[in-house]
């Protein structure tokens, strides 16, 4: 992740970040919430990134509490957003989350306390295939062939592949909008 490479943490990121958070004040650092509250449907941490990396460049936080405001941060959103969706949605049976956001354990608490908020059972993967992406890009491509919709010949791979394929294209990295 860019956080944890603006921190020298290494790779992979991710897990990097959530481990020096655990150590972290989250509210020792001021950081944006992108969208926060808004009623556009996207996510969007455009700023918070930038954010992180002023913090660091200004000497005047500790790693870990950056770290912390950081996950506190993204949290936030992502709680914010979903919380909109479920509210938005008819029809929900369940909240679902999958890939390497379904692996820190802060967020995958958080959703799962927003799932019991609106009464629905909370699915992810176990915790050991949330940060395999082949294994979860091999996984969409074998529910892709049990739906019907693809077959060895017609299949091309692509980033951003959509499992809904009704669902309103991504254009280029965080911008929205449909493609022609």
């Amino acid at each position: 992740s860019k956080t944890a490479k603006i921190l020298g943490l290494g790779f992979p990121g991710g897990p990097a970040v959530e481990r020096l958070a655990h150590e972290g004040n989250a509210r020792s650092v001021p950081l944006p919430r992108p969208l926060l509250g808004s009623s556009e449907p996207h996510f969007s941490f455009a700023g918070l990134k930038s954010a992180v990396l002023r913090a660091k460049q200004s000497e005047a936080f500790a790693d870990a509490d950056i770290a912390a405001a950081f996950q506190q941060a993204a949290l936030d959103c992502i709680l914010d957003r979903t919380r909109r969706a479920l509210a938005e949605s008819d029809g929900v049976t369940a909240l679902v989350v999958a890939g390497g956001v379904a692996a820190n354990q802060t967020i995958r608490a958080g959703l799962e306390g927003l799932a019991a908020e609106f009464g629905l059972p909370f699915v992810a993967p176990p915790l050991a295939l949330c940060t395999d992406n082949a294994a979860m890009i091999a996984w969409a491509g074998i529910e892709t062939f049990r739906l019907g919709t693809a077959t060895p010949d017609t299949l091309i791979a692509r980033p951003r592949w959509p499992l809904d394929t009704s669902a309103v294209p991504m254009i280029g990295s965080g911008k929205k909008g449909a493609k022609a």
